[in-house]
């Protein structure tokens, strides 16, 4: 379907895009910026008055634990693109249950589904996965998502086999020994709740062998959800030495800190878990530096899940239509001007996974994501999609609203 986008604001910042044009879509793919290409006629025209027009959104980081739900959860918040962690039930870790995601996906219509293949055989940190079939079914790269490798030669060797073909490893930093216990972060608020702590020495640990393993095998790392000031200064320092090591940060680290647990909100536990106020500043800052990319970390749990005391509910939030309005806010408090806060969720994933996606130009795939800046509206569970209404902003206004969603070329939101 030929489309004409008019009267936006479209900002690309991997190309320095920033004015009021229109775009042109044709055949799944933009076809012009300011002019019309020769011959065009519009079947549609979006009128995108007050709004600002971008790349699809990408997520670095969603779980799909009802794939409908959660994809028609991506479009309404213009993601066109979702990177799935492998810790579903059964485990990712075998191409054929990697195919039959693709496909599932591919069926719906919504957003993109790109899978991160288990790296061991059922997540257990053992014995490899078929990383080479995952691979032809689709996977982008492997992953334990927030699971750890205990037997530090075994990544050593999951690693080597990763570099020898070119594969990239997805893992969270997180030391078993110093984590297995912990529900907090490891200071002042855990302490006077009581709450077994998770010390940031389990993230650094973590990093220091990661990197150095790096350093001996030359495998390409991207470090998922850090949550320290500490860990982020030992990734800046691996990629001011070259080092082939990339990261994101989850959107409620960069606003939240131990101190919105409150009294024992189960809504505030993540993993890892929410940090101090000097890591929140860090992290923030690395994000705005452009060393982090940004993710929502989207974790839909039952409500009963989040009914229970804080040490046993389980750990995550939804965050696929928040991650816009939140990214905007964290922008807004960092100063950080629009096209910088839009980088973070578009071009930067598209870098990490190595896609040309991510940005608008003449040939380039149309993901595409209208929001009014200005628009307000309330995360309430009856306004989400997902499945998963476990928030710590349920009821919060939230600043930034989509009002249309493209992938290839097609009006996936509003359906």
């Amino acid at each position: 379907m030929n489309i004409e986008i008019k009267n936006g604001r479209v900002i690309c910042p991997k190309n320095a895009i920033d004015r009021s044009i229109s775009l042109y879509v044709a055949d799944g793919r933009i076809a012009g910026l300011g002019e019309a290409p020769a011959g065009f006629v519009a079947e549609q025209t979006i009128d995108a008055t007050g709004c600002v027009v971008s790349p699809g959104l990408i997520d670095l980081g969603a779980r799909l634990n009802s794939i409908e739900a959660e994809l028609a959860a991506a479009v309404a918040g213009g993601v066109t693109s979702v990177v799935v962690p492998p810790d579903a039930d059964p485990p990712l870790d075998e191409p054929e249950l990697a195919d039959r995601l693709v496909h599932r996906g591919a069926e719906i219509g919504k957003a993109r589904v790109l899978p991160l293949g288990a790296l061991t055989l059922g997540l257990k940190g053992e014995r490899l996965a078929e990383l080479a079939g995952l691979k032809k079914a689709g996977c982008v790269a492997f992953s334990q998502a927030n699971r750890t490798i205990v037997d530090t030669e075994a990544l050593l060797r999951a690693m080597e086999y990763a570099a020898t073909f070119g594969f990239a490893i997805w893992l969270q930093p997180q030391d078993h020994w110093l984590a297995r216990n912990g529900i907090a972060h490891e200071g002042e608020v855990a302490s006077r709740l009581g709450l077994a702590g998770i010390p940031v020495a389990a993230e650094t640990i973590a990093i220091a062998t990661i990197v150095q393993l790096v350093r001996d095998t030359g495998c390409r790392v991207h470090l998922t959800r850090i949550s320290s000031a500490a860990g982020m200064a030992l990734i800046q320092r691996a990629r001011h030495d070259g080092l082939p090591v990339t990261c994101d940060v989850g959107v409620h680290h960069l606003l939240l800190t131990e101190n919105d647990i409150g009294f024992f909100n189960p809504h505030a536990r993540f993993c890892p878990p929410l940090r101090a106020q000097s890591d929140r500043e860090a992290l923030s800052a690395a994000a705005a530096a452009g060393l982090a990319a940004i993710c929502s970390d989207h974790t839909p749990v039952g409500a009963d899940d989040k009914l229970l005391p804080f040490g046993e509910a389980k750990p995550g939030a939804t965050g696929l239509e928040v991650l816009l309005p939140l990214t905007l806010k964290w922008a807004e408090a960092e100063k950080v001007d629009l096209p910088g806060a839009l980088a973070r969720i578009t071009s930067a994933p598209a870098e990490v996974l190595g896609l040309t996606s991510g940005q608008l130009a003449v040939g380039a795939v149309a993901d595409i994501c209208i929001f009014d800046p200005e628009a307000t509206w309330q995360p309430t569970p009856e306004a989400l999609k997902s499945r998963g209404k476990n928030s710590p902003w349920t009821g919060y206004m939230m600043t930034g609203k989509v009002s249309h969603t493209l992938v290839g070329g097609r009006l996936v939101y509003p359906a």
